[in-house]
């Protein structure tokens, strides 16, 4: 497949999906307030069938929540699907998608965390556009929802043009070049962990001479170690023409005592890892499990500046 398809563009009073493909939200009560908040946004909401299931750490069986997101791809009435949540899960419902019909009705797919094993099956299977960004619950349905994240996402799903600076309005000092120069490509990632999960399968996506950007949370210093070793290892760095490192949010060791035994930070293993590499790589920029998330389409070109530290959209990413 060598055409890209984009999802058509979201308009008000359109109607959205509201799937949990991999965990359910701790408080039940979450599914209520997704729907309140899509609707003061001036939107439709749609429950799936089982987005209220619950099944261990499983927001219900492997097949139900298939059968939510293929409900939602084939409903005529859906313009797009917001995840509730991420978690873990959504990797064990990719063998289980019609990715034909996925093909045929192509519309916006939006999550981030664990949902990046969704953005990586429709890239490699698909050849479709979805949007990495803030899901409902705790993100867009939060009553002190950033305006930086608010704007981020809606000019990214509303307007048929590209979305430019993903810094646009960042207040944040977190931003840093650990390697300069320009890129351009296509952009490919998502969360960390799930990428490295991604190698090996058959839902794993294309790097060549694409732009890889990733983040993460919670994991020790040592474990972004050895998921950047396994990219490394697998080739992945070699491909990619720049990386846009996201914040990594409380990535750090609880065991490490000042004065004590030297343990690598987060930012020493990025950087440890990843200036060898020779492209441009930013680090810091205001994308992850943070509330100045900004949205981030899979799957169009961008140019990664290692000049200025920023990533820029340069493609629209709906029609």
């Amino acid at each position: 497949m060598t055409t890209l398809l984009k999802p058509e563009r979201l308009n008000f009073g359109d109607t959205i999906g509201i799937i949990a493909p991999a965990s359910a939200p701790p408080d039940p009560q979450a599914v209520d307030r997704a729907a309140v908040a899509l609707e003061s946004f001036g939107f439709r909401p749609k429950l799936a069938k089982n987005v209220r299931a619950r099944l261990g750490f499983l927001a219900g069986t492997d097949r139900e929540r298939a059968a939510d997101v293929m409900q939602m791809f084939a409903d005529k009435k859906v313009k797009a699907i917001i995840c509730l949540r991420g978690g873990y899960g959504a990797s064990r419902i990719l063998a289980r998608l019609d990715y034909a019909l996925i093909r045929r009705n192509p519309k916006i797919l939006s999550g981030y965390s664990d949902i990046t094993s969704l953005h990586c099956a429709l890239a490699k299977k698909v050849n479709l556009v979805s949007i990495h960004a803030p899901m409902l619950n705790g993100g867009l349905q939060a009553n002190d929802l950033p305006e930086f994240t608010r704007r981020s996402f809606f000019r990214t799903v509303m307007e048929a043009k590209p979305a430019g600076s993903i810094r646009k309005g960042y207040t944040g000092n977190t931003v840093s070049v650990l390697r300069g120069g320009m890129a351009e490509g296509r952009l490919i990632g998502g969360n960390l962990a799930l990428l490295s999960a991604a190698i090996g399968t058959p839902f794993a996506p294309l790097f060549k001479g694409k732009i890889l950007f990733f983040e993460d949370i919670s994991e020790k210093p040592y474990r972004l170690d050895r998921m950047l070793t396994q990219l490394l290892n697998a080739g992945v760095f070699s491909q990619v023409v720049g990386v846009a490192v996201g914040v990594n949010q409380d990535c750090t060791d609880p065991d490490a005592k000042p004065g004590g035994e030297y343990r690598q930070s987060a930012a020493d293993v990025v950087q440890e890892r990843l200036s060898s590499l020779r492209v441009p790589v930013v680090v810091g920029l205001p994308f992850g499990h943070i509330p100045l998330n900004a949205t981030i389409p899979v799957g169009v070109r961008a140019m990664l500046d290692g000049r200025r530290g920023d990533l820029f959209i340069t493609e629209a990413a709906v029609r």
